[in-house]
């Protein structure tokens, strides 16, 4: 599991919202990335410890060459698992059920009364006089303009072979 499937994971904690769960991810990290640089152990319950750790300088042996090398000090984190996590991983503790995402409570929609008016009254249309109509006349067939034909593509010229140099011999 990489981080972004890590935040896609929590996002039902955070009301489906990545842009929560990540920042929560980012703000747990950097907790435990700042105390273990100012040299703070991190014991997190029932999963473990984190801790720095300090490794002298040391001899140690190149194995293409075998010739002996000195490694310089350094400085590296640790973890070590809880007890809990042991037996967890082990098969000798079951694992408890994951914490269910909270139940997204919805507005309620309260329907406004519907309050009937009377219909308005219509007004009686006003009388129109009537329109005489024309006689129709007959419209001559519209003529068709001539098709334009496409210019007609021009072949590319073929390729010239390459002229062979004449070889002295």
């Amino acid at each position: 599991m990489n981080k972004a499937q890590f935040i896609a994971y929590l996002a039902p904690q955070f009301g489906d919202s990545k842009k929560e769960a990540a920042r929560a991810v980012d703000v747990v990290f950097d907790a435990i990335v700042r105390n273990i640089s100012k040299g703070d152990d991190v014991m997190i319950n029932d999963f473990g410890k984190f801790k720095k750790v300090d490794r002298p300088a040391r001899k140690g042996r190149n194995p293409f060459t075998g010739e002996t090398i000195q490694i310089k000090a350094s400085k590296k984190v640790r973890f070590l698992p809880a007890k809990a996590l042991k037996e967890i991983i082990a098969g000798a503790r079951k694992l408890e059920a994951a914490p269910k995402p909270p139940v997204k409570v919805l507005p309620k929609v309260v329907a406004k009364p519907v309050v009937k008016k009377a219909p308005a009254k219509k007004a009686a249309p006003a009388k129109k006089a009537p329109v005489k109509k024309a006689p129709a006349k007959k419209a001559a067939p519209a003529k068709k303009a001539p098709a334009k034909k496409a210019p007609a593509k021009k072949a590319a010229p073929a390729k010239k072979a390459p002229a062979k140099k004449a070889v002295k011999r």
